[in-house]
């Protein structure tokens, strides 16, 4: 399926709101309902809608900690790699793994109850053998702004 810019501004508003009603998208993307709707239908089916969900104020559930950890591993194959993810995809608290470029393998971002939760998770992962050699961690001590929708419109400019 190819996209075109309409079909990128619907991808767009709905990653900004996704309870959104058809009839107000439509509006939105200069549609009539029904084939706004046909898009949308078009867009799940083609897996470039993945899931809807909803948006957490965590300050207001308690106190949590978000800590970003520089990982290197000892050995660098493939098998060394994929252990590594497997075994990381398992630890609920760590929700961003990336495999990175440069002076380490992957940079992972946590979101914990407190310091010692997250020391806690890290001792047990070096414990799992998971092949890490050594380890960074950088402390969140404000998150200014994040934003959870992607730049779509500036991406893949039509």
């Amino acid at each position: 399926m190819k996209l075109d810019r309409i079909d990128i501004r619907i991808l767009h508003e709905l990653q900004k709101n996704g309870r959104i009603t058809n009839v107000e998208l439509a509006e939105l993307v200069h549609l009539s309902p029904s084939p706004c709707l046909m898009r949308v239908k078009k867009l799940q089916q083609a897996g470039y809608i993945i899931g809807y969900a909803a948006q957490i104020d965590l300050a207001k559930l308690g106190p949590t900690l978000t800590v970003f950890t520089e990982i290197t591993l000892k050995n660098h194959r493939k098998m060394d790699f994929d252990r590594f993810q497997q075994a990381a995809e398992k630890v609920e608290e760590i929700i961003e793994c990336h495999l990175i470029s440069g002076g380490y393998d992957y940079l992972l971002k946590f979101v914990t109850g407190s310091i010692g939760d997250y020391q806690a998770i890290m001792e047990r992962m070096i414990d799992m053998d998971m092949g890490i050699d050594k380890y960074f961690s950088f402390v969140v001590m404000k998150s200014p702004f994040v934003k959870s929708h992607l730049p779509l419109k500036t991406i893949f400019p039509m």
